[in-house]
């Protein structure tokens, strides 16, 4: 594991050249997955197929030779497990039954019952430990609770968490309730990842940035916090990342307010910025706009230049702001990294 160059960044050490690894790097912008796909039928398929999924995530390690490896599932295979309906509509994306209030909280399964929809993801990191080349990390992940709560009180992402942030103005005590279940199934889930063999985990809140004032604190910090301090009291050894996409001022000191080894970074906060707020209180991971994946050329060297250096001067991974789109080139993966390991 000393090898892992992403472990050692996670460990507080500085790099000559950051480790470097994209979030949905297994996704539909590589023609190797739209052919795995296509033989698992669909995406749920694809999902909790475990040889599948492992094939998925590790055709871009075989093709780019990215630093980590991130595992083939998605976030809302947790409110699967504890009973709501997910179905996926080809072209719009998930949907699930919905929350409306305390009884549906209530018919919820308990949390600790997860394991047994989520065993075909264990069985995928069971794979990927023992198939991922020797430097390449494995990180399993889960959506936050607020992210994984919007979707499932929606029944579908939104553009501004309405019917979320209504349930929990207008009905506090069904929606702490949720929180708190998808919490709990959150540390159980996790755990499960790092038994079976993921070295890292991160925690995707993609929609915190729409939480403002107290409630961030409230429904983006402590969540996090709760989760990573369950996390590392049963594995004390592996590194947390968490991810409050959006979070603005609220990356600022996020790392200490929750325990987290390395604070990801959206692409609407610059580098410069970051590195002066974010970055001294440990390691930081991202953060080049996804849309140079699509454009390529000059532009993306120069903003994978500028951004290798804002963050030369302590622990950095390299990463996108967000997730790479269906429509990227894989030629512009390939430049990124050419550019980030140049001498």
């Amino acid at each position: 594991m000393a090898e892992k160059l992403l472990m050692r960044a996670l460990a507080g050490e500085t790099l000559p050249v950051p480790p470097a690894w994209m979030m949905r790097q297994a996704g539909r912008y590589l023609p190797e997955y739209k052919a795995t796909r296509a033989e698992a039928g669909d995406f749920l398929s694809l999902c909790y197929n475990p040889d599948l999924a492992a094939e998925v995530t590790l055709q871009p390690i075989r093709r780019f030779g990215f630093d980590a490896a991130i595992l083939f599932a998605d976030i809302l295979l947790v409110p699967q497990a504890l009973g709501a309906d997910l179905w996926f509509v080809t072209g719009e994306g998930p949907r699930l039954s919905t929350i409306e209030g305390m009884d549906g909280v209530r018919a919820l399964k308990p949390a600790e019952d997860v394991h047994e929809t989520l065993a075909p993801v264990y069985e995928t990191v069971r794979i990927l430990a023992r198939e991922l080349p020797s430097d390449v990390a494995l990180i399993g992940f889960a959506g936050a609770p607020w992210t994984v709560a919007t979707y499932m009180i929606a029944g579908r992402g939104t553009p501004d968490q309405a019917p979320a942030h209504a349930l929990k103005d207008g009905e506090r005590a069904a929606f702490d309730a949720l929180m708190a279940r998808i919490t709990e199934a959150t540390v159980h889930y996790l755990s499960a990842q790092i038994e079976a063999g993921a070295e890292v985990v991160k925690l995707f809140d993609s929609w915190a940035g729409s939480l403002k004032g107290d409630d961030f604190d409230r429904y983006a910090v402590q969540p996090a916090r709760a989760i990573i301090a369950a996390l590392k009291a049963r594995h004390p050894d592996v590194p947390i990342i968490a991810f409050p996409r959006e979070a603005g001022d609220g990356y600022v000191g996020f790392a200490r307010a929750t325990g987290a080894d390395c604070v990801a970074l959206d692409n609407s906060v610059s580098a410069e910025w970051a590195a002066r707020e974010v970055q001294k209180d440990g390691c930081v991971q991202g953060n080049l706009a996804p849309g140079h994946m699509v454009t390529g050329g000059q532009p993306l060297i120069d903003d994978v230049r500028r951004i290798r250096e804002a963050f030369s001067g302590g622990p950095h991974i390299f990463n996108l702001g967000h997730g790479i789109t269906p429509d990227a080139s894989p030629d512009n993966v390939a430049l990124m990294l050419e550019t980030l390991r140049e001498g």
